[in-house]
């Protein structure tokens, strides 16, 4: 990821498309391989409160009351936010906000930790074909397309969902997109 490259990798949702969330080249490729239009943003994930933090110019204090509400073992929550700075513009919507998520999950978790920037995390599917719930549901077209899969949950057989998507503007004013 850090020369650029996309990886498939397992969420705490399903199974992701991702890459450095950073780089427009690289987040340029996940649009290609999932034949969406770029309009269409693309949710990203983090493993902390600080490192999310440095992608918002103001985090509106419903936001953090948000995440703290958020019970171990509930669907993960996406969050968009306003004002997205320091992440490649093709991630931003022409509205200037973007979508992000803590994650609690072990796997992606460690790897945003250890990549030390948010990494785009957007399902395993071309655009309008069913999600990717596991590993096997991940098409051909997909696997071939990606520059490395993880290899850890392959043997995983359980349904998932992708997660909830609440939008916040400045103001707090709250909207539930999913």
């Amino acid at each position: 990821m850090k020369q650029g490259g996309v990886i498939l990798y397992p969420t705490d949702t399903v199974w992701g498309i991702g890459c450095d969330a950073t780089n427009p080249e690289a987040v340029a490729k996940v649009y290609a391989i999932k034949h969406r239009d770029d309009s269409k943003a693309l949710i990203c994930l983090v493993d902390s409160d600080n490192r999310l933090q440095k992608y918002f110019r103001n985090i509106p204090s419903v936001a953090w009351e948000l995440f703290d509400s958020i019970a171990e073992g509930e669907r993960p929550t996406t969050v968009i936010l306003d004002d997205a700075v320091n992440i490649a513009p093709n991630l931003v919507s022409e509205d200037g906000s973007l979508a992000m998520r803590i994650t609690k999950e072990p796997f992606s978790k460690e790897l945003c930790y250890r990549f030390q920037k948010p990494i785009v995390s957007t399902s395993a599917n071309i655009s309008g074909e069913p999600t990717a719930q596991n590993y096997g549901d991940i098409s051909e077209e997909i696997l071939n397309a990606v520059d490395y899969v993880c290899w850890t949950r392959r043997q995983e057989h359980k349904p998932h969902k992708p997660s909830s998507i609440v939008k916040l503007d400045k103001n707090g004013h709250v909207e539930v997109i999913r």
